[in-house]
């Protein structure tokens, strides 16, 4: 690895935690509806949202009713997403005069989905697929909805965990709970509809708005303009696609979605023109999800508590950022034995360039893809597919972590927080105690709801990559064949050629493995070589993408009320610190141990063969 790409990582990494703190400061703030800088200007735009909503800000939601809310606001926008798809063609502003055609029904369901659960996973070309109707009043209003809903959900917990009163025996409530400006009934973690609302108005609009322009200034276009038409100096005709990519790039990044306007995504020069524009883009999509965590020390009153969070976020990635651009730097021995150059020089970069973005290099694109699978935001500037093995494998365990290294905007510190308890419970179980965190007790039910959330999605991975590694059904009309097909009758599997796998043996398998993990947790990357835009891949991958949201959040929301409704108990000499470095490494450990013990047995069928194959049996 070169001197250069450390300086790099760990520079990107400085620039995340100084904007941390600032970010989750304000967050708290604005989120619990204390008074801000842009208050003045927004206050009283908050306050009519709520009355054309006919939403009282001050109810506080039991967690079923916070749950209700959540998955019938997901369930309302992805009906009308699905039908504005089917019929895009009667819609306006639609200059290539795109229609049903472009969005058949499975596909239409499969997006639908996707930008519903804050996937994004793209089986269609956008530029050729998506009118700029459905881009704007569908897509892109999903992109500010599931990255807002996605912090409410972590706003939820953080008041479960945090707020000081339960129901007395007299059912009265007691005492008042940090980061709430409301009176909360026994058990409330806050109203659901005031946390989008305060989360859409206070924190992505402002952002949003600021980067966007940023973005124009750099020659990223907006505007609702035909597509134009260019002759090339061969007299070969052209079609440049435009239409209003800065303001979708903006809350694409922010919100940790991923969906490009363009089918390049961020590899496109449009969408990132600039070496400035990547690096903004790199830093916000960690901007929230490193805030989050000092949200939650903030209104838990121990800026400590946070800090061991988002450091137990660092040391995981900066685990895979080094070892992603070490395995890339490394490049192909093969290719090595052929005499090519394979080390980097002053006049090439050696290492494996395959699939990179060549205006940033290796370690700009690998930087990038670590980023984006950290943080659950399927945007790429590089080809996942053509990455080594074992880089390839970084990026693949980013994303089988539950994406906690950052994870999605709220997501990210939801499913961290979820490790925490199992962290403790384990910590407990060590020391013979009754396990707590933040003066919660950590009990049976809490501990339950916890695996339900590892073990649903977990489910979700492994068997629908086992079903379709084992199918073969018959190509959809006109279209690529809907599962792999196996040319040798079914035969040796993974030494097998598939149709809609664009490699046989272990690399196939990694394809279709990352497919469903990409999914499951919410990220939208795909390594690219499977042929996805399929009746079975469709709808499989969309219930993969339900599955990896809806049943890891109402476990947790489940969570958030049994705690609300718990009294905080005041430390002990026997209290297991969760502020300390001690904590950080058990929060650290617990999270690889569940994910090694999860995912290895499938990880060892595509990645790791791979690379024994490459190097000829040797581990490195």
């Amino acid at each position: 690895m070169t001197v250069n790409a450390v300086f790099q990582i760990v520079l990107f990494l400085a620039v995340v935690l100084l904007c941390a703190r600032p970010m989750g400061s304000y967050m708290a703030r604005a989120c619990s509806g204390e008074r801000t800088l842009l208050s003045p200007l927004l206050g009283r735009f908050e306050q009519v949202v709520y009355r054309a909503c006919g939403v009282d800000p001050n109810h506080d939601m039991v967690w079923h009713e916070y749950a209700f809310a959540l998955l019938a606001f997901s369930a309302v926008g992805m009906i009308l997403t699905y039908v504005m798809l089917r019929l895009q063609g009667l819609l306006p502003f639609n200059p290539q005069r795109l229609g049903a055609a472009q969005m058949p029904p499975d596909l239409a369901f499969n997006t639908a989905a996707s930008f519903t659960t804050n996937t994004n996973w793209q089986a269609y070309v956008p530029e050729t697929s998506v009118s700029q109707f459905s881009n704007m009043a569908g897509l892109a209003v999903h992109n500010w909805t599931s990255a807002a809903s996605g912090v409410a959900v972590a706003l939820a917990l953080i008041r479960g965990i945090c707020r000081r009163r339960a129901q007395t025996a007299n059912g009265v409530p007691e005492t008042s709970a940090p980061g709430s400006s409301t009176a909360s009934a026994a058990g409330g973690i806050g109203n659901f509809w005031a946390d989008i609302v305060r989360v859409s108005i206070y924190v992505l609009l402002p952002t949003c708005a600021v980067y966007a322009f940023v973005l124009v200034w750099q020659g990223v276009p907006q505007n609702l303009s035909p597509y134009t038409q260019a002759t090339t100096l061969q007299g070969a005709r052209q079609v440049i696609a435009q239409g209003p990519v800065a303001s979708q790039e903006a809350i694409k990044m922010l919100g940790t979605n991923g969906g490009g306007f363009f089918n390049a995504n961020s590899s496109h020069p449009y969408e990132n023109p600039t070496p400035l524009t990547n690096a903004l883009q790199l830093v916000s999509i960690f901007l929230i999800p490193a805030g989050l965590p000092l949200t939650f020390g903030k209104m838990a009153g121990s800026l400590r508590q946070g800090w061991a969070i988002l450091a137990a976020m660092s040391v995981l990635f900066l685990i895979g950022a080094f070892a992603c651009c070490a395995a890339e730097q490394s490049g192909n021995p093969n290719l090595a034995k052929l005499g090519v150059m394979t080390r980097a020089s002053g006049a090439q970069p050696g290492g494996n360039m395959e699939g990179k973005e060549t205006r940033f290099g290796i370690t700009g694109s690998a930087l990038f893809a670590v980023v984006t699978t950290d943080a659950s935001c399927g945007a790429v500037n590089a080809m996942h597919d053509s990455f080594t093995p074992l880089g390839g494998l970084v990026l693949l365990a980013n994303i089988l972590s539950g994406e906690v290294i950052f994870g999605g905007v709220g997501a990210g510190l939801y499913g961290m927080l979820m490790f925490a308890i199992l962290a403790v419970f384990i910590g407990g179980l060590m020391v013979g105690r009754t396990p707590e965190y933040i003066g919660k007790k950590i009990e049976q039910f809490e501990v339950k709801m916890a695996m339900l959330a590892v073990l649903v999605p977990a489910a979700s991975i492994l068997g629908f990559t086992a079903i379709s590694a084992n199918l073969k059904l018959p190509a959809a009309s006109g279209r690529a064949p809907a599962s792999w097909n196996r040319a040798d009758g079914g035969g040796a599997r993974l030494g097998a050629t598939w149709n809609n796998a664009a490699n046989a043996g272990p690399h196939g398998f990694t394809e279709i493995l990352y497919a469903y993990a990409s999914a499951t947790g919410n990220n939208g990357s795909a390594f690219a070589g499977l042929t996805a835009n399929t009746p079975w891949y469709n709808g499989t991958i969309a219930l993969a993408a339900l599955i990896g949201r809806f049943l890891m959040i109402i476990p947790l929301l489940a969570i958030a009320g049994s705690l609300a409704r718990k009294t905080r108990v005041p430390a002990t000499a026997g209290t297991f610190p969760t502020d300390s470095l001690t904590f950080v490494a058990l929060l650290v450990g617990v999270v690889v141990l569940v994910g090694a013990l999860t995912f290895f047995p499938a990880v060892a069928l595509g990645p790791i063969v791979e690379h024994l194959q490459m190097t000829g049996g040797r581990l490195w």
